[in-house]
């Protein structure tokens, strides 16, 4: 491919991806694709760069809707399928593994779709027996599967889209009977051995997950605080694999070439072209070695290109050679480009490239500190605008820290690991360098934690981040770009301070109530906010992997006036941990006889206040509950304004609806159902009681109780309410207002009408 056609190749292999991901699923892209195709023939009679540009357009239609096609299909959603495939990934979950498969054989149940498309499936087993399985493995499992699905929540992490880009097919967990069965060994794998010499090395636990992580590419080894810890601290790019570690692999195996070159042929080492083919194919192989994941890959190509570029030989200017290495990783992978690591990594080259175009190579120690001073104060700005528009959180302490842990861990932690790589044929060499890596890491890891605590992870309010973001971008462009006026620069700077201060859009009026139900799979939360009041009632369900559904809704350090927990079942009280560590809660309230580990206030009948116009009142429990169920002890809150009025019941079964039915204030305008649409709960009498305007229902998608119940949707429809549910629609989201109707939107954007 001649280095001009770069450029359009990279654009045309862009807006394939973009028109397949358009398109959605393969079926809908035929009639395009075949249209696409006709139209290849008659160009290939006219032109032919007009045919090659076209046919990577169709690559780029193909390849995405192709990516969906592999899923599991809905109709084995729950069902349990017969694999045979590869471990790829093991990773410590709380009770269990968490593994990567790479699919070789699928069997479906009889008269069921087929699953012979899937690649990939990401499963948990629960308390596993020994022999536990093993990267490289081939095992034969009963799996029980569902299509790749996440929560739906504003301004949340995309956990769907998240599987999709990664290309796992289908999540799911091991079934216990039949056991899985180990069908041949790991074959020999370079990576692996490497792996296991490490585990045998005298270190700690922590210095070997962080060698892993850093020479092969195993970031699955590092545990959830470790990743907590560099997401907060916006050192992530500086432990995967990445242009950094590739890069100085390439560049220390150039140093020593082209050093054997001088003394080999004296006269002529500069026109010698072996040292760069030996460092193009040595950082091909450590890609190898670590993996060859998406961003070994793309951190190989941009280093091979670059070593291209720097060479002379017939070699493209630095933008051409940028453009290159973007047309060779989208033409690998186009799903690549809906990866946020990809486009942060070219960002980050080509400001590099703008902010060094023109001006004189470094010369000498001094020179080159403050290149990297320079380098990293214009980067700063530019690469928090990207993370937080990709992310929605950015990280303060990140430039600072950055400016430090970038040459050290270039300069002293890398070329540490991977000499211990170097020396592990010699007795005991390896240890005493990797030993010195561990000493590092300690002071490394303390400065991060350090760090982390006076400046943690900011995620600002989602009407601010795109101000913010473009203020950032602005001033990156004002102090980078040359020629630029003083007053431009201080103007970036004042308008990026003003930001803070940007009207507040999307925040509750003075007078309104905004309530989210929020979607926590089979569980229950729901945020309650006016001006002056932020409430949850319920925190979300707790899963036996230890993941907490209300950990992904914001960053720790939220401040909440009041949690009102129903009752102390798990799907109700899973998050109360969350809540309690990582957050600021003034007022808990729950049941008297609920084992909650808080110190909170008695939820009882009778109980009322008023805060921003809003009447809350609680109805049940009695204090005298007796023997009751916990369910039947759900505290039931009544949250009026105005003439609207929104009932929340818990868990409480049809004994206390029917109590209740005489403290109704009907019609109801907004009823979360009970128990989850669950058939121990809205019975007749109280569904007539309520006249229920609007019905939501918080269930979780294919769950095992089969909730919301059938015999109960039918009787909320009967009685005319239009149905919500957080498995269909995501997050639903209420707007209560005085003197106004009420809104009511779902995350999907479902049209009320279409369920009345």
């Amino acid at each position: 491919m001649r280095i001009g056609l770069a450029m359009p190749v990279a654009v045309a292999v862009m807006a394939g991806a973009v028109l397949g991901r358009w398109l959605g699923p393969a079926g809908n892209t035929l009639p395009v694709t075949s249209a696409l195709g006709i139209l290849l023939l008659v160009l290939a009679t006219v032109r032919l760069r007009y045919c090659l540009w076209l046919a990577i357009v169709c690559w780029g239609v193909v390849a995405i809707p192709s990516q969906w096609a592999r899923q599991l299909p809905p109709g084995l959603s729950g069902e349990d399928v017969r694999v045979d495939g590869r471990i790829i990934q093991t990773q410590q979950i709380s009770g269990g593994l968490r593994l990567l498969v790479e699919v070789d054989r699928c069997e479906a149940p009889d008269l069921r779709p087929g699953c012979e498309r899937l690649q990939r499936v990401r499963v948990s087993a629960y308390a596993p027996e020994p022999p536990l399985p093993k990267p490289g493995e081939r095992w034969v499992m009963t799996l029980r599967l569902r299509p790749p699905n996440g929560f739906m929540n504003p301004g949340a992490f995309d956990y769907a889209h998240w599987l999709w880009r990664e290309g796992i097919d289908a999540t799911g967990y091991i079934r216990q009977e039949p056991s899985a069965q180990r069908l041949t060994a790991a074959p020999f794998s370079l990576r692996h051995q490497a792996h296991a010499l490490l585990e045998k090395q005298p270190l700690s636990p922590r210095t070997r997950r962080w060698l892993a992580a850093l020479t092969l590419g195993l970031g699955d080894q590092l545990t959830r605080d470790d990743w907590k810890l560099l997401n907060a601290s916006g050192t992530t790019h500086l432990v995967v694999i990445s242009g950094l570690h590739v890069g100085l692999v390439a560049s220390f195996v150039l140093l020593l070439a082209r050093g054997a070159a001088r003394k080999l042929t004296p006269g002529n080492w500069r026109l010698r072209a072996w040292p760069w083919w030996l460092a193009g194919s040595a950082a091909f192989g450590y890609a190898v070695l670590a993996g060859m994941e998406p961003p070994a890959m793309r951190a190989m190509i941009m280093s091979v290109v670059g070593l291209w570029v720097l060479s002379g030989r017939h070699a493209p200017g630095p933008w051409q050679g940028w453009w290159l290495a973007l047309a060779a990783v989208l033409v690998i992978d186009p799903v690549a480009l809906w990866q946020p690591g990809l486009w942060l990594s070219f960002l980050a080259v080509a400001w590099l490239i703008i902010i060094w175009q023109g001006r004189p190579r470094p010369q000498g120690l001094r020179g080159w500190c403050w290149a990297v001073l320079r380098s990293q104060c214009l980067l700063a700005p530019l690469m928090a605008a990207a993370v937080l528009i990709a992310f929605g959180r950015v990280a303060p302490a990140a430039p600072l820290i950055n400016l430090v842990a970038v040459p050290f861990m270039s300069l002293f932690m890398v070329p540490l690991a991977l000499l211990g790589w170097l020396l592990t044929p010699v007795p005991y060499a390896s240890t005493v360098v990797w030993w010195l890596f561990e000493q590092g890491l300690g002071g490394f890891y303390s400065a991060l934690e350090v760090a982390v605590v006076h400046w943690p992870l900011w995620e600002p309010p989602r009407y601010l981040q795109l101000p913010w973001a473009v203020g950032l971008l602005v001033m990156a462009l004002c102090w980078g770009l040359p020629g630029t006026a003083r007053w431009l620069k201080l103007g970036a700077l004042i308008i990026v301070m003003w930001v803070p201060f940007w009207p507040a859009s999307s925040r509750p009026a003075g007078d309104d109530l905004l309530i989210t139900v929020y979607d926590v799979g089979q569980g229950q939360l729901i945020e309650l906010r006016s001006a002056h009041q932020r409430m949850l009632v319920d925190t979300g369900p707790r899963y036996r992997s230890g993941f907490m559904p209300l950990e992904t809704l914001w960053p720790p350090g939220q401040h909440f006036d009041q949690v009102l927990v129903s009752h102390s079942d798990s799907d109700h009280a899973g998050g109360v941990q969350a809540l309690r560590d990582q957050h600021q809660v003034d007022e808990w309230r729950a049941p008297a006889q609920e084992p909650i580990a808080v110190q909170r206030l008695d939820c009882q009948r009778g109980d009322e206040w008023q805060r921003d116009g809003v009447h809350y009142r609680v109805l049940w429990p009695n204090a005298d509950q007796g023997e009751s169920s916990s369910n039947d002890r759900s505290c039931v809150l009544s949250v009026q304004m105005g003439q609207q009025q929104v009932l929340i019941t818990g868990d409480a079964g049809r004994q206390v609806e029917r109590r209740l039915i005489g403290d109704l204030r009907s019609p109801v305008t907004v009823l979360v159902a009970g128990h989850h649409g669950s058939a121990s709960s809205s019975g007749l009498q109280f569904v007539r009681a309520a006249d229920a305007r609007h019905v939501i229902f918080s269930a979780g998608r294919d769950n095992p109780f089969g909730h919301p119940n059938d015999d109960v949707v039918r009787r909320f429809r009967e009685q005319g309410s239009c149905l919500w549910n957080t498995a269909q629609d995501g997050a639903v989201q209420l707007r209560l207002s005085p003197d106004a109707p009420l809104e009511i939107n779902s995350l999907r954007g479902s049209a009320p009408r279409q369920r009345c």
